[in-house]
């Protein structure tokens, strides 16, 4: 008999439920998150006479990592169950408003009894993982850094406003002339010789150290009033801007790292080669989709991206609209790109024929974007590089 595992995962304890191909249950119990816990499952799930075994998962990564890892181990069939599918389907039987952990059991078990559609779960690669994890770190610490930028530019506004006006925070040079200096009645009596000696002992290659300095001390002597708070505005604007160096530093040292891994990477090169795809982009592709294999075709990587349109038809009514759903992140990874790639000529090209059909310049990207799956599909299925004679060139 073939026999069908549904787990519903957690932080401490999981929920497995197992059930045969006739739909009744063999057992349902909790299973603690170790390694004791989940070898014990595997115990009971091997003494079973079955055929087959397929263990549904609705949670990939985090608390479910090492559970995925033991079922693999074990040979064990491993498929994801969406948990808005598990949710659906909760809803749809009787009682479907109640909810807990063996009932969603009991959901994943018959969702992956009947349906033949669910995507097998493969082990990643080694490489794959890290890149995932760096590129999760990376998408954190960029977004700490725009925070942490708004927020210096605020307080320095309120303080000094010539000054925020001056100061590109964006930059190093400008990140390390606040760490130090801020404050206008600071600047006032300072000369722009003790600047600049102070800014280039931390910063050597800061190229207009002089023209920096003198243009802060000339703002701040036209400046004569000081704020309420200005000690304390200028001591947080300077903390900010040294966590924000703190924060490029580390950003760097992770773009480093990825390089190394990109350069290991056996698809690394290919998606390189496609115009507009660079470093960055090409380790949130790969740490996105990890394998095209557990895609079927190009149209269901662009779904995935959610680049193909949504057909909602009922009775007489038909009508066709954009996605909004996917993986925004695999989105803006084919969006970016494709604005990136508007300076090469065919891809300007494609752009520039879809403008004069009418589209705006997004749902212009947008179509190049699409089309820019198809490329990346058969770049990583033929494993030849993108060039401009490209079949499918975007």
């Amino acid at each position: 008999m073939h026999f069908y595992v549904g787990v519903d995962a957690a932080k401490d304890i999981h929920w497995a439920c197992v059930i045969g191909a006739d739909a009744r249950p063999v057992f349902s119990h909790a299973v603690r998150n170790d390694p004791e816990g989940i070898a014990a499952l595997i115990g009971e799930l091997s003494v079973l006479n079955a055929e087959s075994i397929t263990v549904a998962l609705d949670l990939l990564g985090g608390c479910a990592t090492l559970l995925c890892a033991m079922l693999a181990e074990a040979g064990m069939r491993i498929v994801h169950t969406p948990g808005l599918a598990v949710n659906r389907a909760r809803q749809g039987m009787r009682g479907g408003e109640n909810k807990s952990d063996p009932r969603d059991a009991a959901t994943i078990a018959d969702l992956a009894r009947t349906r033949t559609d669910l995507r097998p779960v493969e082990i990643e690669t080694e490489i794959d993982v890290d890149i995932r994890l760096l590129v999760g770190r990376r998408r954190e610490v960029v977004v700490d850094q725009t925070r942490r930028l708004a927020r210096l530019r605020d307080l320095l506004s309120s303080l000094f406003p010539a000054l925020e006006r001056r100061i590109d925070v964006k930059t190093k040079a400008g990140l390390v002339f606040l760490s130090l200096f801020a404050a206008p009645h600071e600047l006032r009596g300072a000369r722009p010789h003790h600047l600049v000696r102070a800014l280039t002992k931390v910063y050597p290659r800061m190229r207009d150290a002089q023209s920096m300095a003198q243009d802060a001390i000339a703002l701040a002597k036209a400046q004569t009033i000081n704020v309420p708070g200005a000690q304390t505005r200028a001591k947080l604007v300077q903390d900010l801007a040294g966590e924000a160096l703190a924060a490029r530093a580390q950003r760097d040292r992770i773009d480093g790292d990825l390089q190394a891994l990109l350069e290991s990477h056996p698809d690394a090169a290919l998606i390189l080669s496609l115009p507009g795809m660079g470093a960055v982009l090409t380790a949130d592709f790969i740490a996105c989709v990890g394998s095209t294999r557990r895609f079927r075709s190009a149209d269901a990587l662009a779904a995935a991206a959610g680049l193909t349109p949504v057909l909602r038809q009922s009775g007489k009514s038909r009508t066709v609209r954009r996605s909004t759903g996917g993986n925004k992140t695999l989105k803006r990874v084919f969006f970016q790109s494709a604005f990136n790639a508007l300076a090469d000529p065919e891809s300007r090209a494609f752009y520039d024929r879809k403008r004069a059909e009418g589209k705006r310049h997004n749902q212009a990207v947008i179509a190049l974007a699409r089309r820019r799956v198809n490329v990346v599909w058969a770049i990583l299925q033929t494993r030849m590089p993108f060039s401009q004679n490209f079949k499918n060139a975007a």
